[in-house]
């Protein structure tokens, strides 16, 4: 490249890069941040200046949600997306939030949970020939069929009738039969391509649109401004079949950007970002028992042996909580009492909020196994309620405190365990699952913009 090239590259290369674009995103409770960016910037890249400037960890879990609150619809951005050319598509009373959505790539670690047997064609087509570990591969690979079947209810275009029929998700688009559950091709009609669609969640109620079940969803054109009459609303029978059918639309569209996406989730160019981010990212499989009571750490690898470590630290910490609290102290900073507000600074306690906010936040934030939060009790003053996700449904667990000695404790099973406060009840449920159906993994989190 001669001198003259190199100095007519660079110009074109910065003018591009000097196109910005201004958006505004919000947070869940309700403030908003204006923030301008590059026009070729992508949702991952701006869900990684937002934690930044947030000062909030970077998991690969955030991400940005496309929200129209007129026609009761949102979705998940994915990574890959241009935030710009999403905006230029989006009504004016929508809006970009920014929240967690820990299912993003969960169907990569946990493909049959996403894909019931009966659901796949080709699963019910081999007679289980063919190992149920290949049916990512064959949604990735653009040159395999896979698809999705079973039934679902669709909306009749103008009126508030539902029409349940045998449907079919293939590459080139959705399909339902005209004659039972009838594959032929001149029984099959087309019902919205993916191309040019994407897929919604519907959140209005159920009794707005009179749907047969809580398990809506929709599909939506891509380009413009496209009001009710263009959706096609369908309704699932369970949680699991709609989560299927979403999640098949999206690899069928997608396919492998996903997989790149979800393999490198810290690549980004770096000539699109106008910072430096500390990226800092936490896991269940970083977390190691170690022993310092030598000269240097040493990293347990006995399984045992790091138990016993373990409960040898929790009666450490307990002795050493009882013994500050027989000495006393005036200061507001007294142990007893710091137990009973210390967790207020911890992201996964939300305070007084009601059992159907708690709700609402688990299934926004995905409804994945070990999803948590804890809050305040409504019934009783003095208690705690955990509120934990497991196998797509959201259960609660009373924590009650109990008085021992003089000290104050918290257990969630009759005082079998005990603990001196909220942070060590967590951190014990996030290393073991005793009572409860699985250990605590994802902390609900909200963060103020």
């Amino acid at each position: 490249m001669t001198e003259q090239s190199k100095e007519e590259f660079l110009s074109v290369d910065l003018t591009k890069h000097l196109v910005m674009e201004i958006i505004k995103v919000w947070s869940e409770d309700g403030a908003g941040k204006v923030v301008e960016i590059p026009a070729d910037m992508t949702a991952r890249d701006v869900c990684q200046l937002l934690v930044y400037k947030s000062h909030c960890l970077d998991d690969n879990a955030w991400t940005l949600v496309e929200h129209h609150p007129i026609l009761g619809l949102e979705r998940c951005l994915e990574d890959h997306e241009l935030v710009v050319q999403v905006q230029a598509s989006m009504s004016s009373d929508s809006k970009f939030l920014f929240r967690k959505n820990y299912a993003k790539y969960e169907f990569f670690r946990n493909p049959l949970n996403f894909f019931p047997e009966q659901m796949v064609a080709w699963c019910q087509e081999s007679d289980g020939s063919i190992p149920q570990s290949q049916l990512l591969q064959n949604f990735l690979n653009s040159s395999s069929c896979p698809e999705i079947q079973g039934y679902l209810h669709l909306k009749e275009p103008g009126r508030k009738s539902w029409k349940k029929l045998y449907m079919f998700l293939r590459r080139s688009g959705l399909y339902y039969s005209t004659k039972g559950t009838s594959k032929e091709p001149r029984h099959l009609q087309l019902l919205s391509d993916l191309e040019d669609s994407n897929i919604f969640t519907i959140i209005t109620g159920r009794k707005l649109h009179n749907a047969p079940t809580d398990y809506q969803f929709c599909i939506k054109p891509s380009k413009g401004r496209s009001d009710c009459k263009e959706l096609k609303m369908l309704c699932a029978e369970e949680e699991q079949s709609r989560t299927c059918w979403m999640t098949a639309f999206r690899l069928l569209k997608y396919g492998l950007v996903l997989y790149q996406s979800y393999n490198i989730p810290q690549q980004r160019k770096s000539n699109l970002l106008p910072f430096s981010a500390p990226v800092r990212s936490v896991s269940e499989n970083s977390l190691v028992a170690m022993d310092f009571s030598g000269r240097t750490g040493r990293v347990i690898d006995n399984p045992l042996e790091a138990q016993s470590a373990a409960l040898e630290e929790g009666q450490t910490w307990r002795k050493r909580s009882q013994r500050m609290n027989v000495l006393g102290s005036p200061s507001p900073l007294h142990p007893s009492s710091l137990s009973t507000v210390i967790h207020r600074t911890q992201v996964w306690f939300h305070g007084r909020i009601m059992r159907e906010e708690a709700h609402r936040m688990i299934i926004q934030q995905g409804q994945v196994d070990g999803l948590f939060l804890l809050r305040d009790s409504q019934s009783n003053p003095k208690a705690f309620v955990l509120t934990l996700c497991h196998h797509q449904k959201i259960k609660h667990f009373q924590i009650l405190p109990c008085e021992e000695d003089g000290q104050v404790f918290f257990s969630l099973d009759d005082s079998a365990t005990k603990f001196t406060d909220l942070i060590h009840l967590v951190e014990f449920y996030q290393l073991n699952r005793g009572v409860l159906p699985c250990k605590l993994k994802h902390p609900c989190t909200t963060v103020a913009l």
